[in-house]
């Protein structure tokens, strides 16, 4: 076929032909892509094609036969009027025009609809012109549209469309790149399958909801004038679209239902859709007197601090009769005030129960296990970064959770902030199009509506296992918080709020007017309401509400041995590196195998990444889940790991450790986008819905984390203390200067050192194949008693290094050393030098060089920062008691591990004086020129050794120099 318009030849509207399309859109593509004249010379071409396919161009006569029962079932459903009229009817241009105008209901009508509770109705779509409204339906490509059955005009299908989209509810759905997609969701929206009204039991109910979410926030407002609770007023019909999606999921077969959410409405979600006694949150108040102080009254002692009430998750299950699983645990996700960072961090936890993980391979995936659902708000969602973060987590295979339903929980404002300062789109959803996500407006003041629409999303999920946003257009009646008086920047819409009905007020009028409640029974709900919450108010006065500090638990220690029996590791280190039959190894890729292969016959020989694949590959064995994400991951930065092999001649590949025999888990390695905050947050929320599993993240260069830092400071290092949240995430944060610049030279070791207290992580440095392996393999022992983040600063030069290789008996013995003696003088100690990471082997290097040096010298790696080796130490300057001591890094004094090793080394010093040697302050962490790093590594070594870095002159010695 040509590009030639029209007579002679077959076009589809783009133009260019296109690739065919698969059998279940046939249908759907052929009335998609043909219009006006064009649809009538298919038609015509096929009919010549039926009688005679020689009687068509061959090209023609390929495509024909390839859509012929598609074509066969368009005509008969549309004969006898469907070919004629199309094929001999009325002028194109008319035609061209009948279609835009009913296509432009379906793509424009959200802007006509009224979902906007506070804002006058749009203008309406302007009516097709009198020539186009009289066309006959029939005379338009009608499939195209709507499914037509019968005659009819284009203005009685405008006009029926119209009540459709450009009504109550704004559709978005346009934007959809699949097709099979769009036809499922215009039938579904067209044909009212999910506009059957609520029974008069279900709208009797859902007015006593309303009732009750209504009566606790007029409570508290009354109750505790002045303090924050971020009321939901305005949005109140979340917490019955919550109460549906429960329902509907658990329909599904679901077992979990976890929600993210920032703080708004947050306590009357916790009261009515977890079902949190109104006694406790009553208590959280009165531990609260006053809205400038509002921790909880309990023990600031033993790691645990509490938080504010509106930051605060839960977890309860609720029975399902009827449902599949008798009962459904939903979660409430514990969140900072940093609104949209719980997003990923619930992605998540919902992966997490999803997998199936106790058996060997990669893990089992059920979409439909668990359901996450994230509510947003108007000015986060399109305002912070982690939003499009976690919708692009959405659809790749390690992370998607098979379809999230978001709300978008709109009241107009972020803060003091109009949507015209805080978005350049036109609605607050516009960044989920760009993710082929399926968008409604819905007004907060329609409950019908708003639960059809979530009846509509859950039955798109259920279908293709995608995300779906509703964004429930409603208001915020009091200001951010209650103490706060919104009239000072926004005086007209307040205005308006204050004279605007709510909700509750709307629903049951309605009822009352159709006769399906009373004034009485509206009464007696409000009644009993408000007298529960009065008992359980008076029962938290009286100092009843149960809410007290979690005991204090004793830290978690090291398994006295973590060494691997040698048959037992000779045996898995066999099978680890078999070679598929017929599998292509990359020649360079090969070398590295046999290197591999042989390690265990060479002293010395195991170099990092092989510690690290024989240390999940025991993990596996002792059956623990291991799951590996992060940038190049599968690869390694450094080309070190290869943990996916690619078949050099068919490019398929084969992942070593997820064909152990000995593995009685599932074994999960991927690499992530290019994402920190994202991707961090989801596998912290995977570590605490899976506390038994290793789950590590590895940054691409340390100081990538920078840009996880929220979920760094708020959830790994704050999280027990604030929430009593374990997660025994790992991140591993490549991190050494090697002369390459400022960038990816620190990981910023002192700020994970800055939050380490109460025991809530570990901060470690490893300089050894063996410590790496030893120290995995404790984390995933412990993880089972007490999860704890593990923060491993991991080398780059040293992944190859002799230094850093390990032997076999390294590993089939002992355990992870917090203190490493790297090098131990003869005679007595006169220097003991303390370090971490790879600084030690430029010191060794020095010490080589300087044999004066080396005989009265220690050097000691602190391979554990925190939790602090305080025992070790003791030890150690039991055995040293009168020497110097000297603290010596590469970064600077402002930065590395200096500012916290220092007290602790100087209260140990006979002297009470301890040296540092290593870079000043300094407001970069690195050089950016090859030979000053040089320069300056020598100098640190060499301060390190000798008092102002001055080695003596020693006649005759190979090894003198002078200092600096």
């Amino acid at each position: 076929m040509t590009r030639t318009p029209r007579i002679g030849t077959i076009r589809r509207s783009g133009g260019a032909r296109r690739a065919l399309p698969s059998l279940e859109d046939q249908r759907h593509n052929i009335l998609r892509d043909f219009t006006g004249p064009n649809l009538g010379y298919l038609l015509q071409q096929f009919e010549l094609f039926r009688d005679d396919p020689g009687a068509v161009a061959p090209a023609d006569r390929e495509f024909l036969a390839s859509h012929r029962e598609a074509l066969e079932e368009f005509l008969r459903s549309r004969a006898p009027a469907a070919a004629p009229s199309t094929v001999g009817g009325p002028d194109p241009g008319l035609e061209a025009r009948a279609v835009k105008a009913l296509r432009l209901v379906r793509r424009r009508g959200h802007r006509a609809a009224s979902f906007d509770p506070l804002q006058p109705a749009p203008e309406p779509l302007a009516p097709p012109d009198e020539d186009v409204a009289a066309l006959p339906l029939m005379a338009v490509n009608p499939g195209l549209v709507i499914p037509v059955s019968g005659q009819g005009s284009v203005r009685e299908s405008w006009e029926r469309l119209s009540r459709t989209y450009a009504a109550a509810i704004g559709y978005e759905f346009d934007h959809l790149d699949g097709h099979t997609e769009r036809a499922w969701l215009y039938e579904a929206v067209e044909s009212g399958q999910y506009d059957a009204p609520l029974s008069d039991v279900e709208r009797r109910i859902l007015m006593h909801r309303l009732i009750e979410v209504e009566e606790f926030e007029h409570f508290l407002h009354t109750t505790f004038p002045g303090q924050k609770r971020f009321s939901i007023e305005g949005t109140d019909m979340l917490v019955p679209m919550l109460d549906e999606s429960v329902r509907l999921a658990a329909a599904a077969g679901a077992g979990d239902v976890l929600v993210g959410m920032a703080h708004r409405g947050r306590l009357n979600v916790l009261a009515h859709v977890l079902g949190k006694p109104y006694e406790v949150i009553m208590e959280e108040f009165h531990a609260a007197p006053s809205h400038d102080l509002e921790s909880s009254d309990v023990s600031l002692s033993n790691g645990w601090t509490g938080d504010v009430k509106y930051h605060l998750g839960l977890s309860r299950t609720v029975a399902q009769d009827g449902a599949p699983r008798p009962t459904v645990r939903v979660t409430l996700a514990n969140n900072p005030s940093h609104l949209e960072f719980v997003n990923p961090v619930v992605e998540g936890m919902a992966r997490a129960s999803q997998d199936m993980v106790d058996r060997p391979g990669p893990p089992g995936w059920d979409p439909d296990q668990a359901l996450a659902i994230l509510v947003h708000g108007d000015a986060a969602f399109p305002g912070e970064g982690v939003t499009a973060e976690t919708l692009n987590l959405s659809g790749l295979a390690a992370f998607t959770t098979g379809g999230t339903l978001h709300i978008i929980a709109n009241n107009g404002i972020g803060f003091t902030t109009d949507p015209v300062e805080g978005r350049s789109t036109r609605y607050a959803s516009d960044l989920a199009k760009g993710f082929d996500v399926p968008i409604v407006h819905v007004s907060a003041d329609r409950p019908e509506d708003c639960i059809r629409m979530v009846r509509l999303a859950h039955a798109y999920r259920r279908r293709f296992h995608k995300d779906f946003l509703i964004d429930m257009v409603g208001y915020r009646r009091w200001g951010h918080n209650e103490g706060d008086d919104p009239a000072y920047t926004q005086p007209l819409m307040y205005a308006r709020i204050a004279a605007h009905p709510t909700v509750r007020r709307q629903w049951a009028d309605a009822l009352m007017a159709a006769g399906q409640a009373t004034a009485a029974e509206e009464e007696k709900k409000a009644a009993d309401v408000q007298a529960r919450i009065r008992q359980a108010y008076e029962a938290a006065r009286n100092g009843d509400g149960g809410v007290a500090g979690p005991p204090a638990e004793p830290p978690v220690e090291p398994p006295a041995s973590t060494g691997v029996p040698e048959p037992a590791l000779r045996a898995l280190h066999e099978d680890l590196f078999r070679v598929p039959q017929g599998f292509h190894l990359y020649p360079k890729l090969e070398r590295v195998v046999r290197r591999w292969r042989e390690a265990f016959d060479k002293p010395g020989a195991v170099d990092w990444a092989l510690g690290e694949m024989l240390a999940f590959g025991t993990i596996l064995a002792d059956g623990t889940p291991v799951r590996v994400t992060g940038q190049d991951t599968e690869r390694g930065t450094f080309s070190q790991r290869h943990g996916v092999w690619h078949d050099a001649e068919n490019g398929e590949t084969y992942r070593p450790l997820q064909h152990l025999p000995q593995a009685r888990a599932s074994f999960t390695l991927y690499n992530s986008p290019l994402s920190e905050a994202g991707v961090v947050g989801f596998e912290y929320g995977y570590s605490l819905e899976r506390p038994e599993s290793l789950v590590c993240w590895e940054a691409q260069f340390g100081d990538f984390a920078n840009a996880a830092q929220v979920h760094i400071d708020q959830f790994l290092a704050a999280g027990h203390a604030k929430w009593r949240q374990d997660a025994g995430l790992v991140l591993l944060l490549p991190h050494a200067y090697e002369g390459q610049g400022a960038e990816h030279s620190s990981a910023r070791l002192e700020r994970f050192l800055a939050l380490s207290a109460e025991d809530n992580w570990r901060v470690a440095y490893p300089t050894t194949a063996a410590q790496y392996f030893h120290l995995l393999r404790a984390q995933a022992v412990m993880n089972r008693q007490h999860p704890m983040p593990l923060i491993v600063m991991t080398p780059k030069s040293l992944l190859r290094h002799p230094r850093a290789s390990s032997s076999l008996t390294d590993l089939t013995t002992g355990r992870f050393k917090p203190l490493l003696v790297k090098h131990r003088p003869e005679g007595p100690v006169k220097r003991l030098v303390f370090l971490s990471g790879k600084l030690s082997v430029d010191v060794l290097a020095a010490l080589e060089e300087h044999p004066d040096a080396a005989r009265t010298t220690m050097v000691v790696a602190v391979e554990q920062l925190y939790p602090t080796p305080t025992a070790e130490l003791d030890d150690l300057f039991a055995e040293v008691r009168e020497a110097d001591v000297v603290w010596a890094q590469e970064e600077p004094e402002n930065m590395g591990a200096w500012w916290f090793m220092r007290p602790h080394l100087a209260r140990r010093a006979s002297s009470g004086r301890v040296t540092y040697a290593g870079r000043p302050p300094r407001s970069s962490p690195a050089e950016g020129l090859p030979d000053v790093h040089v320069a300056e590594q020598a100098r640190i070594a060499r301060e390190a050794l000798y008092e102002n870095g001055e080695a003596p002159v020693i006649s005759g010695s190979k090894g003198a120099r002078h200092g600096r």
